[in-house]
């Protein structure tokens, strides 16, 4: 299997907004897009995307997953950054649309064709430092893959930093490439150091999220996670884990936490905690690093809770439970 995301669908949906308007919706070629070297993008980071996927069903049907909370996002974070009001209506047919030209190539269990809407400023001015740019191109990546983690769903190990944050805390809701890029130095900085797989964002002790997926833990029937504000991206995996969580009788607990008090819970025994996001799924956490010192989460290995959770939206994502929350949307 090609790593995760190198490979691309032959054409891509595309759309452009220039004279107060949006192209009619085309495939064209998905190896490269025409910009000026001067666009908005390029210079002041006018982009948004999003991350979603479509399942392929015993029957043969294809679905697309959760895509309503996907657009709403997607929407949001075109607005936050001054870009050009997408077309909610139109980016769905375009999705529907290339997914169903590439159905055959979605793969089978436990793959998925991951799909990405991306959203930049074209406008050539070098001069718009604080303006935002009035045109822009809009399209639809496919990118067939499996499991984001080559290795599978082993625990991971995170760096808790208290010092350094993602990015800047009004842009956290932002699915915006700077963010990643803003998290890339002191993520990579920790592989190197203490060998850790991704950094735990708690700025002056405040657990947030990571690089590229949210936290969450779960303390025998608790599942705890920082309430929605904001400084951190609202994660549709996030938000689709509690849920199930909730239809299993678990407590849902939607507040802040501390570093202490998440070291203080992470010794006891049976302690879970993991991270969701549409690539990692609900991947578990089997060690804390903080202050040179290594901290066991429960026992180390993937826990029983997080696997149930993991399995529960897997299952309905492939078909095999019944989607009772009317998450999934077909494409043929």
């Amino acid at each position: 299997m090609a790593v995760f995301g190198t490979v691309f669908m032959p054409e891509m949906a595309l759309t452009r907004f220039e004279n107060d308007s949006w192209s009619d919706s085309q495939f064209v070629s998905s190896d490269s897009i025409q910009m000026h070297p001067g666009a908005h993008v390029l210079h002041y980071s006018s982009t948004c995307f999003e991350g979603l996927k479509a399942f392929r069903h015993q029957d043969g049907g294809i679905y697309v997953f959760r895509m309503d909370q996907n657009l709403n996002r997607f929407e949001q974070s075109s607005r936050l950054l001054n870009l050009p009001e997408i077309d909610k209506a139109q980016v769905e047919k375009m999705i529907l649309d290339v997914v169903g030209k590439y159905a055959n190539d979605v793969p089978e269990p436990p793959g998925s064709m991951y799909i990405r809407p991306t959203h930049v400023g074209t406008e050539a001015s070098i001069g718009k430092a604080a303006a935002p740019s009035l045109t822009s191109l809009l399209y639809v990546l496919l990118s067939p893959v499996g499991d984001y983690f080559s290795s599978g769903a082993k625990p991971l190990r995170l760096l808790l930093d208290e010092t350094g944050m993602r990015c800047s805390p009004h842009m956290g809701m932002i699915k915006s490439g700077g963010n990643y890029a803003s998290a890339l130095g002191p993520i990579l900085e920790a592989r190197a150091s203490v060998q850790a797989d991704q950094i735990l964002f708690c700025p002056n002790g405040d657990v947030q999220e990571t690089g590229a997926a949210n936290f969450i833990l779960i303390d025998g029937n608790e599942i705890i996670t920082k309430a929605l504000d904001s400084s951190f991206l609202h994660g549709v995996t996030r938000g689709s884990i509690l849920t199930l969580a909730a239809d299993l009788g678990m407590t849902i607990s939607e507040r802040n936490i501390s570093v202490d008090e998440l070291l203080e819970r992470a010794s006891k025994p049976g302690v879970e905690a993991a991270l969701s996001g549409t690539a990692a799924v609900l991947t578990p956490v089997g060690t804390f690093i903080h202050n040179d010192k290594e901290h066991t989460v429960g026992s180390g290995e993937a826990g029983p809770t997080t696997m149930k959770l993991r399995q529960a939206l897997n299952d309905i994502q492939w078909g095999k439970a019944p989607d009772k929350h009317n998450w999934l949307v077909k494409v043929n």
